[in-house]
């Protein structure tokens, strides 16, 4: 079937293709009279406008573009959960984009900043591909950027973010496990490009440090975000010459596949070896045995990073850039216990 065009309308009714896009944008500037023959017109031929091309026009869409590592990391089932609560009340509709951790370009951000398909973009990508050239685009396009869950490298730190102080909540994991007696703790790593993983590692150096044990090198082991990654790391820790005592892995789909592998291994968990995880999402209670981690709140950093970007989109000039940082807490378990005798 033929699409009716504006031109078509407009002929029906009589008037100029302008008066019929006012009757559709500004009905309030055309007379009752007028807006009823382009409302008969509209009828008789069964024009319908599209509703994307009026938002390019109008310079705005009512969209927002969610850039995420995986759909299927259950900590970001909460996030999003959170930026839902806060966008869609306000008539904004989201489009994701998965980076599968590391696919996704700084061309590919400038394109869609570029086009303006999106009124603004919540970067939650927990391996972070962009770089200045991301920034320069932003503020060629004036599109408001937010960043959730990673912390910021030196290029980006002006753009508005949301996140924990993962430094301080990783050294907050470590210094527990050593409380409780453990001095062979291994950490296992995200992939090592991410701000984010370096951070967490930093925190775990730190705490060792501060009580005074020498970390052997064999103890950091990459277990890539993925389980793959973490049963193969697992496997690593196991045929160390020290083998630890306890793994903390820098999140809790890392730490659920260390558990597996060792229980694949006959290692009971916390009786040989105690585990660790991070973000605390909704499987970390009912795993075997149920897992220590450091929570992070998701649902609470989704809304936060929503508000901040509606309020980027309303009044830019009023915009804050400063890191809104939200507060992290230990949840305990049973896959932790001190060290063997």
């Amino acid at each position: 079937m033929k699409q009716v065009s504006i031109r078509q309308v407009a002929e029906l009714s009589g008037v100029s293709i302008a008066t019929v896009s006012r009757c559709l944008n500004n009905p309030e500037r055309v007379s009752p009279h007028t807006r009823e023959r382009v409302q008969a017109a509209i009828l008789a031929t069964g024009y319908s406008p599209n509703s994307l091309a009026q938002s390019f026009r109008r310079g705005h869409t009512n969209i927002i573009m969610v850039v995420l590592p995986s759909v299927g990391d259950p900590f970001f089932t909460g996030v999003m959960r959170g930026i839902r609560d806060e966008l869609e009340p306000q008539g904004y509709s989201i489009i994701i984009s998965e980076t599968a951790f590391n696919t996704l370009t700084a061309d590919e951000v400038g394109a869609m900043l570029v086009s303006r398909q999106a009124d603004g973009i919540i970067l939650l990508a927990s391996v972070f591909p962009y770089g200045p050239e991301v920034l320069s685009q932003a503020r060629r396009n004036a599109q408001p950027i937010v960043i959730g869950c990673e912390t910021l490298s030196p290029a980006l730190s002006s753009l508005p973010s949301v996140h924990i102080d993962n430094t301080a909540a990783a050294s907050d994991a470590t210094r527990h496990l050593l409380s409780l007696g453990h001095r062979r703790i291994a950490f296992m790593t995200g992939k090592t490009t991410s701000p984010l993983t370096r951070d967490r590692e930093a925190g775990y150096r730190a705490a060792m440090a501060g009580a005074g044990v020498v970390i052997d090198e064999a103890w950091v082991v990459e277990g890539g975000m993925s389980i793959e990654g973490a049963v193969a790391a697992t496997g690593t820790l196991l045929a160390a010459a020290r083998p630890p005592t306890a793994i903390f892995c820098a999140n809790d789909e890392m730490a659920l596949a260390c558990l597996h592998a060792l229980r694949q291994s006959g290692i009971q968990v916390p009786g040989k070896v105690s585990v660790m995880g991070f973000d605390d999402t909704r499987y970390a209670a009912i795993s075997q045995p149920p897992l220590t981690t450091m929570a992070q709140p998701a649902i609470e950093i989704g809304r936060q990073v929503a508000l901040r970007l509606l309020s980027a989109i309303d009044a830019p000039a009023t915009t804050r850039h400063e890191a809104v940082i939200v507060p992290h807490h230990l949840v305990i378990r049973e896959s932790v216990a001190p060290p063997p005798a």
